[in-house]
């Protein structure tokens, strides 16, 4: 029974971290580096949701600044990301 205990203790982990992480637009790319053309890869565990879409960001601060002008740094990540496809 000892030999379960960690198996199911790497188990709950597992699905505990991928329960905190989302999926989303961009590749999960922070909105806030795309807002000033810059390409950040996160695990999107930092995110927001926003007219039904998950953003994802690097970090609170980036969040933070992001959502100070969620339309106009949306509209400046969502043009940068179209043309740096």
């Amino acid at each position: 029974m000892k030999i379960m205990t960690p198996i199911v203790a790497a188990g709950a982990l597992m699905f505990a971290t991928s329960a905190i992480a989302a999926t989303g637009e961009y590749g999960n790319m922070c909105a806030m580096g795309l807002a000033l053309e810059k390409k950040i890869e996160t695990d999107c565990s930092v995110n927001a949701e926003i007219g039904g879409k998950t953003y994802c960001f690097g970090n609170e601060t980036a969040k933070t600044l992001f959502m100070k002008d969620p339309e106009g740094n949306l509209a400046k990540a969502q043009s940068f990301y179209n043309d740096n496809q």
